[in-house]
């Protein structure tokens, strides 16, 4: 099959230029269904894409190019367990963690793999509980950290069943670490320490001054792919749980990764996120094209970088507890889409992922809006809003309600003045996904249709989403720089070794 992107910009730019001459808001003001039919609702979440700055005839195009690309079938590729992750040789079943929607045999294996390693969790969630203990250090990096710590914050008030505080330690600084032990008692704290290969440096660094601080084995417990480097660490079998190359570290949170979640919410509210997955899972399994919403945020992804070229995407959650939603989507779309290399090993003609970032709403209003607002780029966004407030601050949600769908609409519709340095140009495109209530159902809801989202673009421009080689560079150059910044060998790079010496003349 012929790469779609080869020929994106050819079956797309008769639409730019024609929307190049008409705004967002005169698109809305002309088409008064456009609220109705640019929005889908899927179980608890809302998504309008009512705001961009596209219009039907440009969206029969993008939908032909994923028809052409064959996304349903690439969809079910997927979840019945494909080799999707090609330059690995491997399948990507994160599926298979949260929902049973294959009759393949292995992909059946794998989920039944994933309730054992559930069962397992349960256990030891059970264990904590009753040990005396009050906190747990997680220690781990990227997907093994960034997925847990969100769900964890995010969810921290949700349900009523006993939990623990969960604390997360994962950059190498020193000051980390010693910042996260302060004011805890060893005597009541457990770690786990969370790695797929467990030779991770940054993590067996922390992991290492954490188990030495609790002077304790018996309540150090790991997540791992490999349990013999595990229990050479000093961690007995039954205390590993286990990960599987399968699952990439980004996509992992659905598995024991999320060890850290069970303690925090309680078994019971993972399971629900796990569940709330798993409903956003089978819509975009069972849904046609013009109906699902994964398909529609992968188009527009799209439709934005290589249609409109933007180069950064903005992701706003307008509220406290999703404050770490745009570090975790900062992973999970650069990570899995920051690639120039085709599939076929041929080298993409066009960009793919635009740079991620954002925070939470209302406090970047007074950061960085001003740049969104009126500056020279124009920076699409997806605003994310909790309709149902789960606190008794009835003023406080309303005002931030009213903020979500007042930035919105300034984006798209900027405001004329005389003046050019209080005029606002608008034609800012956005997507605004309303969650009914944030619960772990419609968080789950909301992971999985960015998962899928992503997966979709990946499939679209032809690489491969669950390979992350470019991370590697780096960290091999650093073990090699290690024996030089102790003085025991040189650097090749002279910019290095100039750098080395004013370290050590500092030191």
């Amino acid at each position: 099959m012929s790469n779609p992107h080869d020929n994106m910009f050819d079956s797309l730019q008769s639409h730019v230029e024609h929307l190049r001459q008409l705004p967002i808001a005169r698109l809305i003001a002309d088409d008064i269904a456009r609220p109705k039919d640019f929005a889908l609702r899927v179980g608890p979440l809302y998504a309008s894409f009512a705001r961009q700055h596209y219009d039907r005839a440009a969206l029969d195009a993008l939908f032909g190019i994923a028809e052409a690309a064959g996304l349903p079938s690439a969809i079910r590729r997927l979840f019945d367990g494909h080799l999707v992750n090609a330059t690995e040789g491997r399948a990507a079943l994160h599926t298979a963690l949260r929902s049973d929607l294959s009759d393949i045999e292995h992909v059946r294996g794998a989920a039944a793999q994933a309730r054992a390693a559930r069962a397992r969790m349960a256990a030891m969630v059970d264990e904590l509980l009753a040990s005396g203990v009050s906190d747990v250090i997680s220690v781990g990096i990227g997907g093994s950290d960034l997925g847990p710590r969100l769900v964890a914050d995010a969810l921290a008030d949700a349900g009523s069943s006993p939990r623990l505080r969960v604390h997360f330690v994962s950059n190498v600084d020193g000051n980390a670490v010693r910042r996260t032990l302060a004011g805890l008692d060893p005597a009541r704290t457990a770690a786990i320490l969370i790695s797929k290969t467990f030779g991770t440096q940054e993590t067996l660094l922390n992991g290492t001054v954490v188990r030495d601080w609790l002077r304790n084995d018996s309540r150090v417990y790991a997540v791992s792919a490999n349990v013999q480097r595990a229990a050479d660490f000093g961690i007995d079998a039954h205390r590993i749980l286990p990960m599987w190359d399968w699952v990439g570290g980004r996509y992992s949170l659905w598995s024991a990764v999320g060890f850290p979640i069970a303690l925090a919410i309680g078994m019971e509210g993972f399971e629900r996120l796990l569940a709330g997955a798993a409903d956003m899972d089978a819509h975009v399994l069972a849904t046609p094209m013009r109906d699902n919403v994964a398909v529609w945020h992968a188009l527009t992804a799209i439709w934005n970088r290589n249609a409109m070229h933007a180069g950064s995407q903005a992701v706003l959650p307008y509220d406290e507890r999703l404050r770490l939603l745009p570090n975790y989507l900062q992973q999970l779309v650069m990570e899995s889409l920051g690639k120039s290399a085709r599939l076929d090993g041929g080298v993409l003609t066009g960009h793919t992922v635009p740079v991620w970032w954002g925070g939470a709403g209302t406090d970047t209003q007074h950061s960085f809006f001003q740049a969104l607002h009126q500056g020279t780029q124009i920076v699409p966004a997806d605003f994310i809003g909790v309709i149902r407030a789960d606190h008794a601050h009835e003023s406080n949600h309303s005002a931030l309600l009213a903020n979500l769908l007042a930035q919105a609409e300034a984006f798209a519709n900027g405001q004329i003045s005389d003046d050019p340095h209080r005029a606002y140009a608008g034609n800012r495109p956005s997507t605004l996904l309303l969650l009914d209530m944030l619960t772990p159902e419609s968080l789950g809801a909301l992971i999985a249709l960015y998962e899928h989202s992503v997966y979709l673009q990946s499939v679209l421009w032809g690489i491969n989403a669950f390979d992350q080689f470019g991370v590697e560079l780096g960290k091999q150059v650093a073990s090699k720089l290690l024996p030089a910044l102790q003085g025991d060998a040189e650097a090749d790079d002279p910019v290095t070794r100039a750098l080395l010496s004013e370290i050590r003349h500092r030191s």
